[in-house]
């Protein structure tokens, strides 16, 4: 595995032998993780793997896939090593790619309203780990103008974000934290959505995207907009549901999410600035790697296996209108 050195505090004052120490005890959660949640030992990773690329391999669907460790496990991982299950996830991974390529192709770091909503901190990530060892991934919906982005710019600099952070074997193992603060946010940020864009992607991102979502803590939601995020929460499965957390405040989402992980803007010790500078060096440095994932294809979507009501189905393209239409006292 290759992890991203990340700032941690008092790193100039910590002797060599502590910092030594530190990273062997991260290892520890990682491994320990590995075994206990995703039933995963190194002959099981080897096993998987190897019947995983024989199968894609041999599937004439699949053109031209990544096919080294990290990119195979981040599938294997989000599945619990379930190979059956796998297979079907990157199958939709591929599909959510072609069907929605304006979104999932060319996404580059440095396209001109990626770099800007990143520099605006509209989206990036703690260089901090949570008390779980999490990356946390962190939405301010206000630093976002939508008079000048539109709900396809917003898409993209999440995936560049999801995408540079799942390319890190600890991240698909450890999975993701997220904070989000709904000061300032307008009836024009929902506006720019249509309905069924927001329903579609919501849906086939929690069945396409191989990443384990941990726990998003919200907090400045105003109530207009909880019908908003009611109606996402209703588009994932029950489980991703019961992992939001909204908070009254910033002191009581101290309490699970600490302080340290979070700009000093909201009680931590780095100033918001330094944060994206940080983060985008990350990106530049997994530039290239994404930009090579528009080379892979799927040909054909038969063997995705559906059931009522998943991608494909009827209920989510029978949806139509605007969240235009919300009214806000």
């Amino acid at each position: 595995m290759t992890s991203t050195k990340l700032i941690m505090p008092n790193q100039n004052t910590r002797s060599s032998k502590d910092k030594e120490a530190e990273e062997g005890n991260f290892l520890d959660v990682v491994a320990k993780t590995a075994v206990d949640e995703l039933r995963e030992d190194e002959a099981t990773r080897r096993q998987c793997l190897a019947q995983f690329r024989e199968w894609i391999q041999s599937n004439s669907d699949i053109q031209n896939c990544l096919m080294d460790d990290s990119f195979l496990l981040r599938f294997l991982r989000a599945r619990k090593f379930s190979l059956a299950m796998a297979q079907q996830t990157l199958l939709k991974y591929l599909n959510f790619r072609k069907k929605f390529k304006h979104i999932f192709y060319d996404l580059d770091c440095q396209d001109a309203k990626i770099h800007e909503l990143v520099t605006n901190g509209y989206i990036f990530a703690s260089p901090f780990r949570d008390n779980n060892g999490r990356r946390v991934i962190l939405t301010i919906p206000y630093k976002l103008d939508p008079s000048r982005y539109s709900s396809t710019d917003m898409t993209r600099a999440h995936m560049v974000t999801y995408e540079t952070l799942i390319d890190e074997e600890e991240n698909q193992i450890l999975g993701f934290s997220y904070f989000g603060d709904g000061a300032n946010v307008t009836i024009q940020h929902v506006a720019i959505w249509s309905i069924t864009e927001f329903a579609t992607l919501m849906k086939w991102g929690e069945q396409s995207c191989p990443m384990r979502h941990k726990v998003l803590h919200i907090i400045n939601l105003l109530p207009a907009f909880k019908y908003v995020v009611e109606f996402g929460a209703s588009r994932v499965s029950p489980k991703l549901r019961d992992r939001l957390k909204i908070h009254n405040s910033i002191s009581e989402m101290h309490e699970s999410l600490p302080s340290i992980v979070l700009p000093k803007e909201y009680g931590g010790v780095m100033p918001m600035a330094d944060m994206i500078e940080l983060w985008k060096k990350e990106l530049a440095a997994k530039r290239d790697r994404l930009l090579s994932y528009d080379a892979m294809n799927l040909l054909s979507d038969r063997g995705i296996i559906r059931r009522r009501n998943q991608p494909g189905g009827g209920e989510i393209s029978e949806m139509q209108g605007s969240f235009r239409k919300l009214e806000v006292d």
